[in-house]
């Protein structure tokens, strides 16, 4: 687990700048979930309540990854909490988010929390970034896609690509998708893909999952050859990260795409005859 730094650990500089923002603290809690910020603190101030992420300086790829939050969270409405404030002092970069009162999301089957979840991934799947340069979907397979595959695989949706339970807060007004430092830009179905596969992941039955998924036009329209570029994709980053053995169960909940709502097959297009397990493509 990332280390994760107590209010009463930041500097003193630090805190005083938040609370000129924001009140005085009266309490404040780690959050122990995530795995992109030193700092993860719900705040309860004389003011308001407050969600901090904050990072140091020196850590290169966690400030990219805040500033880069921060850049696109003015598309974000109702989809993501809003920055209230930003802040640097003493070495620190912090972002101070609209506190959300809820809990994580149930992927469990049956789960309530899933019409709210479906009504927000509709409004992400009309989500366009017109300002800050995001990575493309393809550039996050770098070395994972044939340079056909990779063309198949443009899009202008802005994609959260991370779609675990601790990401997706329920209340009882809406679901809210946080944590947007892995985002990209590619087809608007990918974030309900992800979505089915997760649900997969806790349980609920593919046909259940895949009919659940068939809800969003997107996925109804996508293209055969596109959904078989990423599923070949994914399967052979995440066999590269964690082995063959240890990719397999995951790596079969994104083959059951391939038969639905479409009649395609392992056998047909892009991936006749490549191998789903440790597999880099040759771009040579």
């Amino acid at each position: 687990m990332m280390e994760r730094v107590r209010w009463d650990e930041l500097p003193s500089d630090l805190r005083a700048a938040i609370t000129a923002r924001a009140g005085e603290v009266t309490s404040a809690h780690v959050v122990p979930e995530g795995l992109h910020c030193t700092a993860a603190l719900k705040l309860r101030t004389e003011r308001e309540s407050l969600f901090l992420k904050g990072v140091r300086l020196t850590d290169g790829p966690g400030l990219a990854g805040l500033k880069f939050e921060q850049e696109i969270n003015g598309i974000l409405t109702g989809v993501c909490p809003p920055i209230n404030f930003q802040v640097e002092a003493a070495g620190w970069y912090c972002l101070a988010f609209a506190y959300i009162d809820g809990r994580h999301a149930d992927f469990t089957p049956g789960t309530e929390d899933l019409p709210s979840i479906t009504l927000t991934l509709r409004r992400m799947g009309t989500l366009r970034n017109l300002r800050t340069p995001v990575e493309s979907l393809a550039g996050k397979f770098k070395g994972f896609l044939s340079p056909a595959e990779a063309e198949l695989l443009t899009g202008s949706c802005l994609l959260h690509m991370d779609s675990n339970p601790h990401n997706v807060l329920v209340t009882p007004r809406r679901a809210h998708f946080v944590d947007w430092a892995r985002a990209a830009l590619g087809p608007a179905w990918v974030d309900p893909v992800y979505m089915a596969t997760w649900l997969m992941t806790y349980g609920c039955p593919p046909g259940d999952a895949l009919k659940w998924l068939s809800n969003f036009t997107s996925w109804r329209q996508a293209d055969p050859r596109a959904v078989e570029a990423f599923v070949a994709a994914s399967c052979r980053q995440w066999t590269d990260q964690v082995g063959e053995a240890d990719a397999k169960e995951r790596n079969e909940r994104f083959t059951r795409l391939l038969g639905f709502p479409h009649e395609w097959s392992l056998g047909s297009g892009s991936l006749q005859g490549v191998p789903l397990a440790s597999h880099r493509i040759d771009r040579s």
